[in-house]
C-alpha cells in the first residue's frame, strides 16, 4: 500500500493533463486554422502581434504533451524505474515547451486588444497546462526523496554497503580470459 501512493496521487493528475492537452490541441488547431485563413473577424479568432506564436507554442506544447501523458500512462501501468526514466524526460520537454507558451500567453493578455472567446480560453488551459504539469513533474520526482513516493532512482544492490555480488562467488568466472 505504501508502495503506491505516489501512482495514485500521478495517476488523476496525469489524466487531467490528458484531457487537458487534448483540448489544447483542438483550439489551438482550430484558431490557427482561422487565423491562417484571414478569418480573423470570425466570431471566436481575432488576436493582436503575439497570436500567431502563441498558436503555434500552443499547438506544439499541446501534441508534446499528449505524447508524455502516453508515457506516463506507461509509466503508471509499469510503475518501473526504466519506465519513469521515459515518463520524466518527456514530462519535462512537455513542461518546457508548455512554459513557453504559458509566457507568450502572458504577452497576449499583456499586449491586450481584441480577442476571441476562443482564444482567452485557450490562453487559460495554457497557463492551468503550466502548472498542472510543474506539479505532475514534481510527483515523477517524488521517488527521490523517498521510495515510497515512487519506484526510485537507486537500485539497492549496487554502490557503497552493498552486499557481494552473486555469482561471482558461486563458482562465476573472476578473471580476465587470455
Amino acid at each position: 500500500m505504501a508502495q503506491t501512493v505516489g501512482r495514485n496521487m500521478a495517476a488523476p493528475l496525469l489524466f487531467l493533463n490528458l484531457l487537458m492537452y487534448i483540448i489544447v490541441v483542438g483550439l489551438a488547431s482550430w484558431n490557427l486554422n482561422h487565423f491562417i485563413n484571414g478569418q480573423t473577424n470570425y466570431p471566436g479568432v481575432a488576436g493582436n502581434g503575439a497570436t500567431p506564436y502563441f498558436l503555434i507554442f500552443a499547438i506544439l506544447a499541446g501534441v508534446i504533451g499528449v505524447a508524455a501523458k502516453l508515457a506516463g500512462g506507461n509509466h503508471i501501468r509499469a510503475w518501473r524505474s526504466d519506465s519513469l526514466a521515459a515518463a520524466a524526460a518527456s514530462a519535462v520537454v512537455a513542461w518546457a515547451v508548455t512554459a513557453l507558451a504559458f509566457g507568450l500567453a502572458c504577452k497576449e493578455i499583456h499586449v491586450g486588444g481584441h480577442r476571441g472567446w476562443r482564444l482567452r480560453v485557450l490562453e487559460g488551459f495554457i497557463i492551468v497546462l503550466a502548472f498542472t504539469q510543474l506539479l505532475y513533474l514534481l510527483l515523477l520526482h517524488a521517488g527521490v526523496f523517498s521510495s515510497k513516493y515512487g519506484p526510485g532512482y537507486r537500485d539497492t544492490e549496487y554502490g557503497p554497503g552493498a552486499g557481494p555480488a552473486t555469482g561471482m562467488e558461486k563458482g562465476g568466472v573472476t578473471g580476465t580470459r587470455v
